[in-house]
């Protein structure tokens, strides 16, 4: 995911600094990037008209996005991209009666068994182009998440 495009120029390349990834580009499979003490997924793996996820498709994918949260025994932390990642991974790990999140950028929740929860805006030309996310708010996140997981 994100490989070839310029969100994933930015994402990879916060990775790097972080030192979650072996390499500040992914240009395509096999380019030699590997990732360390990360995984990237999507709460859909689809990509719809006009890059518009519809409640429904969220719907129909939620119980594949569930099924990957479950099979991640030492999840600690998730980087949320996104308002719309951020409300799927909030509804799917949200602690009992607990209030939703609101999102921003930096916002963090503890969620089910300890996980943490960064929100973070998207890496996309809309958001990096006007400034809304810069590289060096990109690369707090992920230095918060990697003080986290060392603490």
């Amino acid at each position: 995911m994100f490989t070839g495009d310029r969100s994933g120029e930015w994402l990879y390349r916060a990775l790097y600094r972080a030192r979650f990834a072996s390499q500040e580009q992914s240009v395509g499979r096999g380019d030699g990037l590997t990732l360390r003490d990360c995984r990237i997924t999507a709460v859909a793996h689809c990509a719809p008209p006009a890059n518009k996820l519809t409640r429904e498709e969220i719907q129909a994918c939620s119980r594949f996005f569930r099924d990957e949260i479950a099979m991640l025994k030492k999840l600690r932390v998730v980087v949320a991209l996104g308002r719309l990642a951020f409300q799927v991974v909030d509804r799917t790990l949200r602690l009992p009666d607990a209030k939703g999140g609101e999102f921003h950028h930096g916002a963090t929740y503890e969620l089910r068994n300890g996980v943490l929860l960064i929100a973070s805006y998207h890496p996309s030309q809309q958001n990096t182009f006007t400034g809304k996310l810069t590289e060096e708010m990109l690369d707090d996140i992920f230095r918060s998440v990697r003080r986290h997981l060392e603490a």
